[in-house]
């Protein structure tokens, strides 16, 4: 235990094995919300949408946009406020032609909240999702979906992540007429529940008795922004080194940093399993340690990890992103209170990034 704190990272993880829960609380808010099908009409000329983030948010975003045009068939991409507050001309060709979101826990994050009001300035109609209540951000958005049962105590996002996620596939799934997809998200939640505790058991065992120096998550497509969010929450709760790269991007280069000390951790896709899957063996042959969190698992992939998640849901790949997540979480959770963190309270940081004018 840490000198002065009592149970480090116990909220933590109450908020992590609180997130089917969660899920379900969240699809129940959006469903009765009035405001949806009108945004959803003003914005049906939209060909093209922008998703906007800062640090897990933006990671949020670029899973929501892949999520985007999987489910609806329109273009989507992501980027950090920070790109649209400097370079504008880049982002915004043709301001009646995107829908911009934006995507915030708390709703007072600067760097979104800048970036609202220039898109407000500019005349543009946004939508803001959010996890807090009555925040600047609603009152400088059109449209506004709070979330507020995912919203958190703990100074790192977990289950405000996932929801977010989630909210988003779930209007996706409305803008497509998609019901279907959205009872997937449901079941998501329901599947979900069963397996979350037995997995925590797993990552906290491994975490306890393995010492890793470093940390690398790989993922593709919508995946990748799964990744990217791994790889940060490793770093937040454990103080530790840790990179993301998609999937076969870490041949070219990155592979020279394998070795017994550095994890691996593949999000292995359905669509690109077989090569993602040659990968993890090839890591594996060459003395790496691996984590794999995949569906389901094959022999191939059961050699060739040290530590295998199989979510094991039944429903369509995009809708079990979320799901993905959990392991992350863990890891870095279990990792920090390995090294004698309190992932409470992370080193340097704070719930919300507030910066001077």
């Amino acid at each position: 235990m840490l000198e002065g704190i009592a149970n480090p990272g116990a909220l933590t993880e109450t908020e992590i094995l609180s997130e089917p829960r969660c899920w379900k609380e969240c699809l129940q808010v959006l469903e009765g919300n009035d405001e949806i099908g009108p945004f959803l009409d003003r914005s049906a000329s939209f060909p093209e949408w922008l998703f906007i983030g800062c640090g897990s948010s933006y990671y949020v975003a670029q899973s929501a946009a892949r999520s985007w045009t999987a489910i609806t068939g329109l273009r989507a991409h992501a980027i950090p406020a920070s790109e649209l507050l400097f370079f504008p001309e880049l982002i915004l060709r043709d301001n009646a032609a995107v829908q911009p979101v934006l995507i915030s826990r708390s709703g007072t994050t600067s760097e979104i909240l800048k970036a609202a009001e220039y898109l407000h300035s500019a005349g543009i109609r946004t939508l803001a999702i959010s996890c807090s209540p009555g925040q600047k951000l609603e009152d400088l958005a059109t449209t506004t979906l709070c979330l507020a049962p995912a919203d958190e105590a703990s100074t790192v996002m977990t289950r405000s992540f996932t929801s977010m996620l989630i909210g988003l596939q779930f209007l996706a799934a409305r803008r497509a007429t998609k019901p279907k997809f959205a009872e997937s998200l449901q079941r998501l939640a329901d599947g979900s529940q069963a397996i979350l505790e037995p997995m925590a058991g797993r990552i906290r065992e491994f975490a306890e008795f393995h010492s890793f120096s470093d940390f690398v998550f790989l993922g593709q497509g919508p995946f990748y922004g799964l990744a990217c969010e791994g790889a940060l929450k490793v770093q937040e709760m454990s103080c530790s080194y840790s990179q993301s790269f998609h999937t076969l991007e870490f041949r070219h280069g990155p592979k020279s940093i394998v070795s017994p000390e550095t994890l691996i951790c593949f999000l292995l896709s359905e669509k690109g399993n077989s090569a993602e899957r040659e990968l993890l063996e090839e890591v594996k042959g060459l003395g790496g340690s691996t984590l794999a969190i995949c569906n389901h698992a094959d022999s191939k992939i059961r050699g060739s990890a040290d530590l295998l998640i199989e979510i094991q849901l039944e429903i369509e790949e995009i809708a079990r992103l979320a799901a993905f997540v959990l392991p992350c979480q863990l890891l870095g959770l279990y990792t920090g209170l390995k090294k004698g963190h309190d992932p409470d309270r992370p080193k340097n940081l704070s719930r919300v990034v507030v910066l001077n004018d």
